[in-house]
């Protein structure tokens, strides 16, 4: 007979699991995961749905600066030793997310190697993340930045193909993720809906056609007098 004490240990059955330090609960859209400001006790994987991460200034003005979407976690920044929460997420459509005590996550970091190596993948893949938005912020036009953005909302190249994004992401989202306004969210919007990148039926549609946006060598901009003046 096998104790427990015998059983491999699964990293996929580890997040998948209500267990001793773990647990999974339904957040609808629009619900709060954590805050800024909170106590930094526990780290979040999100098994279902998207989540978007934003900070906000002492003035109340906000940011986003990711959305994150199944298999990736985050509140991870408690595991560095801040005690408060440095930023918000919330849930952009029903999600179901698995809560993980510090204390358990610490735990089995230390004592378990595959989970450790699956943990440090997602934390590379996030400083890769990272490097490459801010290399598309100094460098690329909003259009090339709403493109990958869409792109990357549809999960594109990490299952194969995009797929249809389930909820309406607000062009004042998209904006904020681009660091643009809603006008050229909007103009770009139209303008990748009629040359048939994206497309609408119930859903948005993102087509891997508008990766040809992405790598174009120009700014694929017809307005080039708005571009100059977006915020």
């Amino acid at each position: 007979m096998i104790s427990v004490e015998d059983t491999p240990f699964d990293p996929k059955d580890f997040l998948t699991n209500i267990g001793e330090g773990r647990t999974i609960a339904e957040y609808s859209k629009n619900q709060k995961v954590f805050s800024q400001g909170d106590a930094g006790d526990s780290v979040f994987y999100i098994q279902k749905g998207k989540v978007k991460v934003t900070v906000a200034s002492e003035y109340g003005k906000e940011a986003v600066v990711a959305i994150l979407g199944r298999d990736e976690f985050c509140g991870e920044g408690c595991l560095t030793g801040r005690p408060k929460r440095l930023a918000s997420a919330t849930a952009l459509m029903e999600c179901d997310i698995m809560r993980i005590e510090k204390e358990a996550i610490v735990r089995t970091l230390h004592e378990e190697p595959e989970f450790s190596q699956l943990f440090l993948e997602h934390l590379l893949a996030r400083t890769i993340r990272v490097e490459e938005d801010l290399v598309d912020q100094l460098f690329n036009s909003s259009e090339k930045r709403l493109a990958r953005a869409l792109l990357l909302l549809a999960n594109f190249g990490k299952d194969g193909r995009p797929e249809p994004l389930i909820t309406k992401v607000s062009q004042e989202t998209l904006a904020e993720m681009i660091g643009t306004t809603r006008s050229r969210v909007n103009f770009f919007m139209n303008k990748f809906r009629k040359l048939g990148f994206i497309s609408y039926n119930g859903t948005m549609e993102v087509h891997s056609s508008l990766l040809s946006v992405v790598l174009h060598d120009q700014p694929h901009i017809t307005d080039k007098t708005s571009e100059s003046r977006e915020a």
